[in-house]
């Protein structure tokens, strides 16, 4: 069936009812970066700082995803920018019933951020960059896929073969060679708290 002939369906219950109940503003927050620069970390971290305080929250990891609903995609330009719009139009899903989704991969072009801040618009949207030097990535390597492309069983790979284009203009920015995961979860909660996302 063509999309042309199908029609979105509204919730009965706002935003602001749901608000009430979470006692947050719903939002997402995107981490995008290399390969071993901690975007999982952090989101897990920021996971259960969040849980901690009574807000519903959701991860959505990168991996997570591609071993399940997006198995099906590789690693092309393409391919990549196909995982990222899926993600962006699950957050949108998980966002319209008051969570606050935090989405960790690496989503390496800035179009398809951008794409993402777009499909989401009328939701608090936060670009956090997870800044890592590349040196830093391979030295950490904690799933092994660095060895892997130096071995040459790995062909595409962001930073090394593949481009990550550098965000512009992030919301936040969070540098992982010089800040320890509490104080990049910290850095997060002080955005949240003055968008008033949390109160």
């Amino acid at each position: 069936m063509s999309s042309k002939n199908l029609t979105g369906n509204s919730s009965l219950v706002s935003i602001s009812e749901k608000s009430k109940i979470c006692r947050h503003n719903p939002c997402v927050i995107w981490l995008t970066g290399l390969s071993g620069s901690g975007k999982s970390t952090v989101a897990r971290a920021l996971e259960k700082a969040l849980w901690g305080e009574g807000h519903y929250n959701t991860v959505l990891d990168g991996d997570n995803i591609r071993i399940g609903i997006n198995k099906d995609l590789g690693f092309s330009p393409e391919d990549r920018k196909e995982n990222n719009r899926r993600v962006s139009e699950m957050a949108k899903l998980l966002a319209g019933s008051g969570a606050i989704v935090i989405a960790a991969l690496i989503s390496p072009f800035q179009e398809s951020r951008d794409l993402a801040r777009e499909t989401l618009e009328g939701v608090n949207f936060f670009e956090v960059y997870i800044k890592c030097s590349i040196e830093s990535c391979i030295k950490r390597d904690p799933k092994g896929l660095y060895r892997k492309v130096d071995e040459g069983s790995i062909k595409e790979f962001t930073g090394i073969s593949s481009k990550y284009e550098v965000p512009i203009n992030p919301d936040v920015e969070i540098d992982t060679d010089e800040l320890s995961v509490d104080g990049a979860v910290s850095k997060i909660i002080d955005c949240l708290l003055a968008y008033k996302v949390l109160s």
